[in-house]
């Protein structure tokens, strides 16, 4: 019976694995696009460095910490209008990576903060010392020396976003979620419930296993 279950459900989880790749992939390239120079910027407005700008970092980090604090499945529902006007819809995998994506931007932005302000500050000042341009600076000491962690930061994102991912099933947004709650949760199909659980956990352990080796291969310290 438990096997039958299982043959039944597979083109559907087969599908809903789909979507979950679908929809975190999309937000994970726009966090990393927007999320990365965002986070960088948090960081050279900071004090004591060669760009610093205290209205812009305060703004910037007032913007990224009002996003942080609001709960994934509230700001899910709050962005529904923007949602509707961006993409047409407020069902499917590519709605749900609209607030897929703003929860993931702020998200990234900080790890990112964090992994810069590890670096060696007499790294920095060597390098201003010696007439670098403030893009050489970003590009050939922050982010080269920062890698390992911003790696490691789009490895914890994606896991992340996977779970957020999950949420936004809930309420149509398509993936394992949404799998999870019709036939695991409304059917009371355990078989389901146990499927979905047991994939979420392979995905996770598979992304981490790579990040960290990643993560590991980059650091030349």
């Amino acid at each position: 019976m438990m096997l039958e279950s299982i043959t039944a459900i597979l083109p559907d989880l087969n599908k809903a694995f789909l979507e979950t790749v679908y929809m975190v992939g999309i937000s994970l390239a726009i966090a990393l696009i927007l999320g990365l120079p965002l986070g960088v910027l948090l960081f050279i407005t900071a004090k004591n460095l060669f760009f610093e700008n205290t209205f812009i970092n305060s703004l910037l980090g007032f913007i990224v910490n009002l996003v942080r604090s609001i709960p994934y499945i509230i700001l899910l529902v709050a962005l529904l209008p923007f949602t509707k006007l961006i993409t047409g819809t407020t069902i499917g995998p590519i709605a749900a990576s609209v607030s897929l994506s703003v929860a993931a931007i702020p998200f990234f932005a900080r790890i990112v903060e964090t992994s810069l302000r590890e670096i060696d500050k007499g790294i920095i000042e060597a390098a201003i010392a010696v007439g670098a341009s403030p893009w050489m600076i970003i590009k050939d000491v922050l982010l080269a020396e920062a890698k390992p962690g911003i790696i490691q930061g789009l490895t914890l994102t994606t896991i992340s976003l996977i779970g957020f991912s999950a949420m936004a099933g809930t309420i149509g947004g398509g993936g394992i979620g949404d799998l999870a709650i019709r036939f695991g949760y409304y059917r009371y199909d355990n078989t389901v419930m146990i499927l979905t659980i047991i994939v979420l956990i392979c995905l996770v352990q598979i992304i981490q296993i790579i990040g960290d080796k990643l993560s590991y291969l980059v650091d030349k310290r």
